[in-house]
């Protein structure tokens, strides 16, 4: 029990170190080339020499997990009282935070997440490992795209000023 443990842990960091390298690529432009190229030639490859495959990875619901979950509880906090709410959210919909201009765009939620050099998936419909698939938009305008992680959410957090995000767990259908 204690390895899977540990071998579930080591996985999400890893999985927290590539996506933390791929989130810094992303975003700062390397050359005035005119479209939207997700691999800017020059990149650097990744640590102990993998090449990260350029754009995004790929997102796979599998069929045991395709429409067995309908919704998300995600824990907002006020950062300036340090009161969390609680809120349940379909799967692929957006939700308002009250009293923000934030925007929370749900989208796929794989109660097993494995990652891997071009996938991202559940390795089962169980949830040792739960993610939600978010954007985050701030007036309209996108400050951050990730994930929540139940079990490990200081992995890549969403970080702002005001507000805190967590995802509690996900919602079986039914």
């Amino acid at each position: 029990m204690n390895k899977k443990i540990i071998a579930v842990a080591l996985s999400v960091i890893l999985v927290g170190f590539f996506a933390c390298k791929k989130k810094e690529q992303q975003p700062v432009p390397q050359a005035p080339m005119p479209g939207p190229g997700m691999g800017a030639p020059g990149m650097p490859p990744a640590p102990g020499g993998i090449t990260m495959p350029k754009g995004e990875l790929q997102i796979v619901v599998p069929a045991n997990v395709k429409g067995k979950w309908s919704a998300v509880k995600i824990v907002v906090e006020d950062k300036a009282t340090r009161k969390a709410q609680e809120y349940t959210v379909k799967l692929n919909s957006d939700f308002q935070i009250p009293n923000s201009n934030l925007k929370v765009a749900v989208g796929e939620f794989l109660p097993d997440f494995r990652m891997d050099v071009g996938t991202i998936t559940s390795a089962s419909n169980d949830p040792n490992n739960p993610a939600v698939n978010i954007k985050v938009f701030e007036g309209g305008k996108e400050i951050f795209k990730g994930w929540l992680y139940a079990k490990f959410p200081a992995i890549h957090p969403f970080e702002h000023p005001k507000v805190g995000l967590a995802l509690k767990e996900g919602i079986k259908k039914g």
